[in-house]
């Protein structure tokens, strides 16, 4: 359905993050993990004493972003109370992005158009904006650091060629560890694949736990389509819908791929265009504890059916 001290604590859940509602590197084999020590998990939800933050995205049924609602028209309730929203914005702070870009052989007939859409999404870039590649197919690949040169990641996109499996998770993974490096408050992923994972080390449960312990938001354009599609790609839609929701994202899904451009394009001004509404806890949410956030939307006149997107919840600070 993205975090910043106000005064002082912060905690942060978190890239397009969204709320009322992050030499060359490589995966290595590793062995079947004992249980993972426990990270106490941080949101783009930002929490202080005083102040709840939620980032939160709106669009219409075409998945055009909508920015002129007042304050009046959002309701955000956390643990099912309804909140009093004491702060009303829009939020236009520099961004961190990684993208994440199949390069599989079932991506062979995709490649061009996907390159296409990389290039229509950097036309929404700000000059204070950063971001990283990473590719994969076999394995995933941290082609391009973090960098304000988006033409240094449009010529590598222009040099990818498709081969091999699909490491999906993998490179998700990957790609939560190289966004921790960005000093940027805001941070999310842009995914463009079919989803068809079968070759990943991780699995969906611990990436789904590795998203909701950092401060990203995860958006996807998902690539479907063909006549022959294997099992894993056939599932491919369910899977990036489950990994993107949770963090405030969402996935796109497109059939003809003369669409991907403009559907980069769309996704690139949403991630740049979020309201921030502000709420003051009561003393009891001050509890260590995982808080859920709803945000509802009053339809205004004149406009059609219109959803929101934001993080689930966050964890409250402790005293």
């Amino acid at each position: 359905m993205a975090l910043r001290r106000i005064s002082g604590l912060a905690i942060g859940l978190g890239l397009l993050a969204l709320l009322v509602s992050g030499g060359q590197v490589a995966l290595e084999t590793r062995p079947q993990p004992a249980s993972r020590p426990a990270v106490k998990p941080q949101s783009n939800i930002r929490v202080d004493s005083n102040l709840v933050l939620v980032p939160v995205t709106v669009c219409d049924p075409m998945n055009r972003p909508i920015t002129s609602l007042q304050k009046d028209s959002f309701h955000v309730f956390d643990d099912g109370v309804e909140q009093t929203i004491s702060h009303f914005s829009r939020d236009d702070e520099p961004v961190a992005v990684g993208l994440v870009f199949d390069t599989s052989a079932s991506m062979g007939s995709k490649l061009y158009t996907s390159r296409l859409a990389v290039e229509a999404f950097f036309k929404t870039a700000n000059p204070q904006d950063e971001f990283f590649l990473v590719e994969f197919n076999d394995q995933p690949r941290l082609i391009t650091p973090l960098t304000a040169d988006v033409e240094k990641i449009q010529d590598e996109v222009l040099r990818a060629q498709t081969k091999g499996h699909t490491a999906l998770l993998d490179a998700i993974y990957l790609a939560l560890h190289e966004i921790k490096k960005s000093a940027k408050a805001r941070k999310a992923l842009l995914i463009l694949s079919d989803g068809g994972d079968n070759n990943s080390r991780y699995t969906q449960t611990e990436v789904k736990g590795f998203i909701q312990e950092s401060d990203v938001i995860v958006y996807a354009i998902g690539i479907f389509g063909g006549r022959r599609r294997s099992l894993e790609e056939a599932s491919g839609p369910a899977l990036l819908h489950k990994i993107t929701e949770p963090s405030g994202g969402h996935m796109i899904g497109v059939r003809d791929a003369i669409e991907l451009p403009y559907i980069a394009a769309k996704i690139g001004n949403e991630l740049r265009n979020r309201y921030v509404l502000g709420y003051s806890p009561s003393d009891r949410q001050r509890d260590g504890h995982y808080h859920r956030v709803k945000v509802k939307i009053d339809q205004p006149s004149g406009f059609p059916p219109l959803r929101a997107f934001w993080r689930m919840g966050y964890y409250a600070p402790s005293e």
